[in-house]
């Protein structure tokens, strides 16, 4: 029988690869003999070194770190030659970067609105389109972007800023998955409720956490590897006819109205 979802030859780009669920992904699809690039900012180099270290101690696979900027378009448009002329091509796109600002909706500041939609949308917009490129061009390609429920369920808590960028990345998801199709390009969105991180345990509060565990039927929280396994399939040969698609990751939070 085959031996499903493998990945080998394949070149993947992780953008965000220095958060948690960059991290995650990048390994899980090394593991399925991916070679991957992890991207992040200058900043955050030190962590990207870690990850490809990591990469290759766990899986053995090959793995770069290089920086972007998703919000410069000469950045993005750098990391995509930079890959090709590394590797000589380039199959997956994984675009895992994003921040969030938590405001009452009275109080958004304009400035951070703006911030969290350069980073959140324009910088997905500008991966995707880098990479688009390339694969329209050789008419083969996955790009999996990492939106939210909030894409399309509302919330208390401040999350307005949040899930209206999500909300963009949904369509921006589907409509790129409908102008190239044609080409053989899929490009789809995981959709995650909350993710217990060590960061989510630090900021939010207790309270909160049981009232928002309420509402998951299968009772528990999401781990960061239940949303690369995702990523995995969507990468994968066997997803080859699923586009334009949001992936929900939330225990049935969103079958139940």
């Amino acid at each position: 029988m085959k031996d499903m979802f493998r990945l080998d030859g394949k070149v993947a780009v992780v953008v965000g690869g220095a958060g948690g669920i960059g991290e995650s992904c990048a390994i899980a699809l090394a593991s399925r003999g991916a070679k991957v690039v992890v991207a992040d900012l200058a900043a955050a180099s030190e962590k990207l070194d870690s990850v490809v270290k990591k990469i290759a101690s766990e899986t053995g696979s090959q793995a770069s770190a290089m920086t972007v900027d998703v919000t410069s378009e000469e950045s993005t448009s750098n990391l995509a030659a930079q890959v090709v002329q590394k590797y000589g091509t380039v199959d997956i796109l994984v675009n895992a970067h994003g921040i969030n600002l938590k405001v009452a909706a009275v109080d958004i500041p304009v400035a951070g609105w703006d911030n969290l939609f350069a980073v959140n949308v324009k910088g997905t917009m500008l991966t995707s389109k880098a990479f688009g490129k390339i694969f329209v061009e050789k008419k083969k390609g996955k790009i999996i972007n990492l939106s939210s429920i909030r894409g399309i369920r509302g919330t208390d808590g401040g999350n307005a800023v949040y899930g209206a960028t999500k909300g963009a990345v949904d369509m921006i998801t589907k409509m790129f998955a409908a102008e190239w199709a044609p080409y053989g390009v899929n490009v789809n969105a995981i959709g995650p409720s909350v993710i217990m991180t060590d960061m989510i345990k630090k900021n939010v509060a207790p309270e909160r956490l049981k009232m928002l565990l309420s509402k998951v039927p299968l009772g528990r929280f999401a781990n960061v590897e239940e949303v690369s396994a995702v990523c995995v399939y969507l990468a994968s040969p066997e997803a080859d006819f699923v586009t334009g698609q949001i992936i929900y990751v939330d225990g049935g939070l969103t079958a139940v109205g």
